[in-house]
């Protein structure tokens, strides 16, 4: 295997402390190049880090034979590598319709629950999955086409704490480049999922059309300064995230329902910088996540604190309330639309 690539990875995990002696983790294997090479990565630390390793794979249904043909290659790696290995099928078509999301956003969705799942049952804490440097690229651009603020900038969490589990992405920091060249030094087979080249998804025409646009017209170095700039964003935003949590509990009390309160006297004293981001911390709290929030929404939390009247509401996505009271904020699920 070639040295050079391991080296990479293995700097890659120490440096973000991804792997303790002993880890159970759980591989998420689609049988493309990325994942096959995490998987090879991941063996050769077996025994340094007497690592148990276990595959999961979903089929999204998307792709007819060709998602069963996935599926089958992932269980076939599995046996053959002496891996147990969890392979399953769901209806993200029909999900896609029934929750009107983008069949990314409800493939990615299925694919965790699917991890979780099993990490659950199997009692494993962690979860590495084969995001690359040029998966990073393509996220941060994509992002600040959206209008991303410093949190979406900051790109893909080389770890990342999940539902209880942690996340790691050991081959982070490894071009696609990097990954063809040890698929071929170490003559690995792997999968070709068709729709990687159709430039339908928002994704693949960043990837095939306008990142080799700009390399061509403007840098082409782009993917490796959009990686460094998500990183030194994401250093800064952990820090003030970290911040801005310390800073809620002063400003704020939950009550036993789950109810946050924020006085809004004390939440004015603090910079306006700090002042968004207690309410991401409140609401990421109080819905798990910050999906779905749009730049209209912080507009509307603005206008509620600034000059609207005593209770007044803002309603936001995944059934949470903003209720304006004499003293404060009242963050909320509605009883009817359980989060």
């Amino acid at each position: 295997m070639p040295t050079s690539f391991i080296d990479k990875v293995k700097s890659t995990i120490k440096k973000y402390k991804m792997l303790q002696k002993g880890d159970r983790v759980l591989v998420g294997l689609s049988g493309g190049a990325d994942s096959v090479t995490l998987l090879q990565a991941l063996l050769n630390f077996k025994k340094e880090y007497a690592l148990e390793l276990f595959i999961a794979h979903l089929d999204h249904s998307f792709r007819g034979e060709e998602s069963q043909g996935d599926s089958k290659f992932c269980e076939d790696l599995g046996k053959k590598l002496g891996i147990e290995t969890f392979c399953e099928k769901r209806d993200v078509p029909k999900i896609v319709k029934e929750k009107g999301i983008s069949p990314e956003e409800a493939a990615r969705q299925e694919r965790y629950d699917l991890f979780t799942k099993i990490a659950r049952h199997k009692k494993i804490k962690k979860i590495a999955v084969g995001h690359t440097r040029d998966d990073q690229a393509e996220t941060v651009l994509m992002r600040a086409i959206r209008g991303a603020g410093m949190a979406g900038l900051g790109g893909i969490s080389p770890v990342k704490d999940m539902a209880g589990f942690t996340v790691i992405r050991p081959l982070i920091e490894l071009s696609r480049k990097d990954i063809e060249g040890f698929i071929k030094g170490s003559d690995l087979k792997f999968r070709h999922d068709s729709t990687n080249d159709e430039v339908v998804f928002t994704r693949n025409r960043v990837r095939h059309e306008l990142i080799p646009y700009i390399e061509d017209k403007f840098n082409s170095n782009v993917k490796e300064v959009l990686a460094n700039m998500a990183e030194a964003l994401r250093i800064e935003n952990e820090f003030l995230e970290k911040y801005a949590k310390r800073k809620l509990k002063s400003v704020s009390k939950k009550s036993k329902n789950g109810e946050i309160t924020i006085d809004i006297k004390r939440f004015k004293k603090q910079p306006e910088a700090i002042q968004k981001r207690i309410l991401r911390s409140a609401l990421e709290g109080l819905k798990g996540n910050l999906r779905r929030l749009t730049y209209q929404h912080w507009r509307e939390m603005d206008e509620l604190i600034q000059n609207r009247p005593v209770n007044s509401v803002v309603d936001l996505p995944e059934g949470i309330d903003i209720i304006k009271d004499r003293n404060g904020l009242v963050l909320k699920k509605r009883p009817s639309c359980p989060a």
